[in-house]
């Protein structure tokens, strides 16, 4: 399951999801940093990250105590048109 965090001003997010591929083994989650773009332009990248899960658990609690918010997806396939 996706998490998705956006900052105070809504202009940068994080996008938190798993890695289906390794999740059995070695629980990883891809960290994704960027914000949508408008007019339905692709979302703009700026990093990804591989994280293990307590790594990335650790992020969302550090991110969402400097402020950071939950939201609903941004980009990707389960975004509206």
């Amino acid at each position: 399951m996706d998490g998705w965090l956006t900052d105070r001003d809504g202009y940068w997010c994080v996008r938190f999801h798993p890695d289906d591929k390794a999740w059995q083994q070695a629980p990883k989650v891809f960290v994704d940093y960027g914000r949508p773009m408008p007019e339905g332009q692709p979302a703009l990248l700026k990093s990804r990250r591989y994280l293990h899960r307590a790594d990335a658990e650790a992020l969302w609690k550090a991110l969402t105590g400097s402020g950071w918010t939950t939201s609903a997806p941004l980009w990707g396939v389960d975004v509206e048109p």
